[in-house]
This record gives structure tokens, C-alpha cells and sequence, in this order.
């Protein structure tokens, strides 16, 4: 893996970003903008996200960025979770909870594997350096 400096440089992190986005949009466009709870939940849930992956880039260690890799997965099955009452609630159609919900677990699965190859990495992280 390159080395590197800034934590929007990953490829987890614009995916988490794009995802945040997306969601943002559909708040915008549908009803969902009425229901404040539900609005104001996924709406923190899909930015915890990417807040969690610059939160433990910036730690400098492997073992910290672990862990807070380890929130913004948790992060990201709230944020599926959500969709899916959004899509209970009707303020998504079949097809556009299928593309969010598929871009949401694209994300998981993404952010397993980057954890696991830092487990599995001898370098420690920028502060180790």
C-alpha cells in the first residue's frame, strides 16, 4: 500500500464521503426531510463514517485507526439499518434503496479489508515512524 498523508487521499474515506453525500441527497429530495428523527439519524450515522476514518488516520497508529475503522463499520450497518426503515417508510423507492443499500455494504466490506491488511502490516503508523 502507498504511504499515505492525509486521510481524504483513501479510497475508504471518498467512499464513505460519497455515501454521506448520497444520503444527503435523499434527505433533500423526499419526505424524509419531514421525519426529523429519522432525517437527524442517518444523517449523523452515514457522516460518523468518514468523521471516524479521519479520526483514526490522524491517531498515527495501526492499532487505533483499527479500532476507529471498527466504529465507522459500526457506523455503516446503522446507516443500512436506517435505509431500510427509510425504505419501510416509503420515502425510498425499490431501486434507490437497492443502490444506497449496495453502496453501503460495497463500504463495509471495504472497510473490513483495509482493517485487516493493517493488522497484518509491520508498519505501525506516521507516529511510529
Amino acid at each position: 500500500m502507498a504511504h499515505y498523508n492525509s486521510f481524504e487521499d483513501l479510497e475508504v474515506f471518498k467512499k464513505a464521503r460519497l455515501l454521506s453525500q448520497n444520503v444527503w441527497e435523499i434527505i433533500q429530495t423526499t419526505e424524509l426531510k419531514q421525519d426529523f428523527e429519522l432525517r437527524n439519524q442517518i444523517n449523523a450515522s452515514s457522516g460518523s463514517i468518514m468523521d471516524n476514518i479521519a479520526e483514526g488516520f490522524g491517531r498515527g497508529g495501526n492499532k487505533e485507526f483499527i479500532n476507529f475503522l471498527g466504529f465507522a463499520k459500526g457506523s455503516c450497518c446503522e446507516t443500512k439499518s436506517q435505509l431500510i426503515r427509510c425504505l419501510d417508510r416509503n420515502y425510498l423507492d425499490k431501486d434507490s434503496f437497492q443502490k444506497l443499500n449496495t453502496e453501503a455494504q460495497e463500504l463495509i466490506d471495504q472497510i473490513g479489508k483495509f482493517s485487516n491488511y493493517l493488522k497484518k502490516s509491520e508498519k505501525r503508523g506516521s507516529k511510529f515512524d
